[in-house]
């Protein structure tokens, strides 16, 4: 990956960050909930992170195959489990989908620890 194309996904990662962090800290009323709760169930009342990955994604033109493969190129060496058979277009959006939001779980909990001060 060009160093310009690492330095975009840098900021998309950001960015998406910390949209996220704000959008649970206010709808579960503090950091320390937010934390618990995303821990607890990232896709539970509040939280519904492959929705917000859905939406960045739509958000910033990622939601089509030249955009999975830009997500994925970025996130190469890590490791998902095998997506279910289907067209490769779905497939990656899939793959792009589910590595980006387990990348974003986990600066989101840094992030929140960071605001309540464990970090």
């Amino acid at each position: 990956m060009e160093a310009f194309q690492r330095q975009q996904f840098d900021l998309l990662l950001m960015m998406a960050t910390e949209r996220f962090v704000e959008r649970i800290v206010e709808r579960c009323a503090g950091p320390e909930a937010a934390l618990a709760r995303l821990r607890a169930d990232p896709q539970g009342e509040g939280i519904w992170l492959d929705r917000f990955v859905t939406a960045i994604f739509q958000d910033f033109l990622l939601d089509n195959p030249a955009g999975a493969c830009f997500v994925l190129q970025a996130l190469s060496g890590r490791s998902l489990p095998s997506p279910p058979a289907g067209k490769i277009e779905a497939m990656l959006q899939t793959m792009a989908r589910q590595a980006f939001a387990e990348l974003l779980l986990l600066r989101s909990e840094e992030a929140l620890e960071q605001m309540i001060g464990y970090g």
